[in-house]
């Protein structure tokens, strides 16, 4: 995804925008209000960009503007008695580094996270693909363009999160690039198609390799769990002298979007589209032969003959389906065998994965995180259809997510959460949705294990409506609040004036426990600063400012 320069002019107040004058022919002077109040920051890199044509790629850029914007920046937080502050952190877009293995212009990058740093927020989000660092074959990694980010990062004073990405970009909400899995792995799949995630109607899904041959040596004679540890510990040497300090937590991937979950509703070529229950992703040979072994075990060999027959297809509602429907199969002795087995297979997939990042990311001093999506539609209906196929299994009278928060809490792993922008009433009334009583669940799951819980938004919100609801679900009043919050994600319309200073106004309240919803529009709040470019002699020579 792309942001656009463009954004600077939230702070700024450049004239002249299009001219074709060279940077160099720019007087400038920096005017502050409340100097004494403010951290040090360095405006040369941010000036920079504004006017190089080598960032423009990375930030179209914008119509000029003739008014000052405010730029706000944050003192120390004062968090209220009872509040608990909550930092944010901000998405990279999917593209922060190219198929190069380079960052995708950097200078507009620095300059995005020194905005960034000067509105508090606490640190970015970057994904390490898989099919960018390994592309070249097996066991050889190109971490280039991250060492490169790592020390943009580091010298902005920000932290990074960074998400071990096993999974592909494309083909999902808010995928903006593509970026597949590895070349040697996409050939391998090539010759053994049950590699991937297969549906009842035999369609592939390559965007993460079927849990179903994690402990078979498939990939060039090693397992995927093996392919998988194996990188983590590449970037674990690479990044030794980093981690606990600059990159302060590891996302760790275990399915499509980074999540723990089956690709059950996937949105490529008009597969899938929103409320429709979705498929289960069982059909491979892998996971039919463990389904199999499941049944017999359980002495109900026929059980184990295939998936069930009366799920339905993609976009189906419940009722539409004799598995689903209010006294479906879902409710009865099979379906409870089968839920048990699909989703059982989930969590071993999941604790494998961790067992594996948390011996590799021991005394490093970086937090390990488990990524789960907020699959919300028919949350309302008894059978919660759409994250049964998702593998979550939470009905009316099933727990799914305890299970889960179990199973982070076994490795210690915070439990990151999505849809937390989420109101009930703005969503369509047919496809029975409540993500406020998702969020509920997921936050007493959270609290009765004893695990952190943080979150994100599932699309992308600029509006107070979104920030106020969570900050509302942030807050710790009942002891279960949020550790963190990622926004997704940074992108030009973020830096947009009006988004911008919605931005801030967000991250400062998170910053008081959520207590305090708005951000004085005044300069006497001592919170305000301005960049304003008038014209000085003849000196011509950007000047580095420091602002103390």
């Amino acid at each position: 995804m792309t942001s656009t320069l463009r954004s600077l002019t939230s702070f700024t107040s450049i004239r002249n925008l299009n001219t074709n004058k060279p940077l160099d022919d720019f007087p400038r002077i920096i005017c502050l209000t409340q100097p004494w109040r403010l951290r040090s920051l360095v405006l040369r890199s941010i000036v920079k960009a504004s006017y190089s044509k080598e960032t423009t790629s990375i930030f179209d850029e914008g119509k000029s503007e003739t008014r000052e914007e405010r730029f706000h920046h944050l003192k120390a937080p004062h968090v209220e008695e009872g509040g608990k502050r909550v930092p944010v952190f901000a998405m990279l877009p999917l593209d922060t580094i190219t198929n190069g293995g380079s960052i995708n212009k950097p200078r507009a990058m620095n300059a995005s996270l020194k905005a960034l740093k000067s509105a508090g927020v606490e640190g970015v989000m970057v994904d390490a693909w898989w099919g960018l660092v390994e592309k070249d074959g097996p066991l050889r990694y190109n971490w280039d363009g991250y060492a490169e980010l790592v020390q943009m990062v580091q010298r902005t004073g920000l932290k990074l999160q960074v998400v071990m990405s096993f999974h592909q970009c494309g083909g999902n909400v808010g995928d903006s690039c593509s970026i597949p899995l590895p070349p040697w792995v996409l050939e391998e799949i090539s010759k053994n198609p049950d590699l991937v995630y297969t549906d009842r109607s035999g369609r592939r899904n390559p965007e993460y390799i079927s849990l179903g041959c994690d402990s078979l040596p498939v990939l060039r004679g090693r397992t995927p769990i093996q392919v998988y540890a194996d990188y983590m510990r590449s970037f674990q040497e690479k990044f030794s002298d980093y981690l606990g300090e600059v990159i302060t937590e590891i996302q760790v991937g275990m399915g499509p979007c980074g999540e723990l979950r089956y690709p059950s509703y996937p949105e490529s070529n008009g597969t899938w589209r929103f409320p429709g229950i979705g498929e289960f992703q069982c059909y491979d040979k892998y996971m039919q032969a463990s389904l199999k072994a499941a049944a017999i075990a359980a002495g109900k060999e026929e059980w184990g003959r295939s998936g069930p027959q009366d799920s339905g297809q993609y976009n189906q509602f419940p009722e539409d389906t004799g598995f689903f429907r209010r006294d479906g199969t879902w409710n009865t002795e099979y379906g409870q065998f089968f839920l048990q087995w699909y989703s059982g297979k989930l969590l071993e997939h999941g604790d494998k994965i961790l067992t594996t990042a948390k011996g590799i990311f021991r005394e490093t001093g970086a937090e390990l995180s488990g990524k789960i999506a907020g699959i919300h539609w028919h949350y309302r209906t008894r059978s919660h259809a759409a994250e049964l196929t998702t593998g979550y299994y939470n009905t009316r009278n099933h727990d799914g997510y305890q299970p889960i928060a179990s199973m982070f809490g076994k490795h210690g792993v915070i439990f990151n959460f999505t849809c937390m922008e989420m109101k009930d009433g703005e969503q369509p009334e047919h496809a029975n949705c409540s993500p406020e009583g998702l969020v509920r669940q997921v936050k007493m799951a959270a609290s009765a294990t004893g695990i952190k819980l943080a979150g994100e938004n599932a699309l992308e919100r600029y509006d107070p409506a979104a920030y106020s609801q969570v900050l509302a679900t942030s807050r710790s009043d009942s002891g279960n609040g949020l550790s963190a919050f990622t926004y997704l994600r940074m992108n030009k319309r973020l830096f947009e004036p009006e988004q911008w200073r919605h931005l801030v106004q967000f991250v400062k309240s998170m910053s008081e426990g959520g207590r305090n919803m708005k951000l004085s529009p005044s300069d006497s709040s001592r919170t305000n600063l301005y960049v304003g470019f008038i014209k000085e002699k003849s000196s011509l020579e950007v000047k580095e400012a420091a602002l103390v």
